[in-house]
């Protein structure tokens, strides 16, 4: 069993807390031009199958002005909802169903190819690895839920050596997606700990939501990446650097 602190972000206390999951696209890892270059990517290879089709799905994925949008599908959904997402337009187009699928998954492993690395594009955001040690001394639990694919989160652990401060590293890959709280209840039951002693922190409405529909501590809502702070309403707070995150052993 980890401590229990209190955490406090300007004036929201969040008490008795054992746990803290981290988001990880937008909130730890700086991953917008990573985005804006995969989904361009993969419109060129999902363009050349069906010509004409780039600007709705340009919009589909959120992408517009240089820009992806923090809340689109491309940001927040997970690899498999923008599978379906782009079928859907394949089949609207004149694909089979099955057919789709196969070229748009096709089109999307040769993006990856086109980009390599995904974790070397998407460095860690200033003060990360301060909080992350602070927690650790803490006696904190720690865990990272993130809409990428376990594969992508364990290597972007691995990337920049965070392996001592996460005890849970997962992605999502057969399961529900955010804002479900599927996640949310899996990483209480690792960490033995319940949902109500877990803070949240993360940089869009789904880890909000989240957070809420799974009954945790609360969630702390991150300004930095490219997420403005009126599309985080209904977090519990909502900070603009990790050096605001107050930790307190009681």
């Amino acid at each position: 069993m980890g401590s229990l602190l209190n955490i406090r972000c300007q004036d929201c206390v969040f008490q008795n807390i054992q746990a803290v999951v981290f988001d990880k696209d937008g909130t730890l890892a700086d991953s917008h031009a990573f985005l804006w270059k995969l989904g361009n990517w993969r419109l060129q290879f999902l363009e050349k199958q069906v010509p004409g089709i780039q600007a709705s799905l340009r919009a589909a994925f959120g992408m517009s002005n240089g820009k992806v949008e923090p809340m689109g599908l491309l940001a927040i959904g997970t690899r498999r909802e923008n599978e379906i997402a782009a079928a859907a337009y394949l089949a609207a187009a004149g694909y089979e169903w099955i057919e789709a699928l196969t070229s748009v998954r096709t089109a999307f492993r040769a993006a990856d190819r086109e980009l390599g690395r995904k974790a070397d594009e998407t460095p860690l955001f200033a003060g990360v690895l301060q909080t992350l040690q602070k927690l650790c001394e803490a006696d904190c639990k720690i865990g990272m839920l993130s809409a990428d694919t376990t594969a992508n989160v364990k290597d972007f652990v691995k990337r920049y050596q965070l392996e001592s401060y996460f005890h849970l590293q997962q992605g999502t890959d057969d399961q529900p997606g955010k804002p479900d709280p599927f996640l949310f209840w899996q990483a209480c039951q690792k960490f033995n700990v319940a949902p109500q002693q877990v803070l949240m922190i993360g940089d869009s409405s789904a880890d909000i939501e989240m957070a809420r529909a799974a009954g945790a501590a609360g969630c702390i809502a991150v300004a930095w990446g490219w997420t403005p702070p009126t599309q985080l309403r209904g977090a519990s707070v909502t900070i603009s650097h990790l050096n605001e995150i107050q930790i307190e052993r009681i």
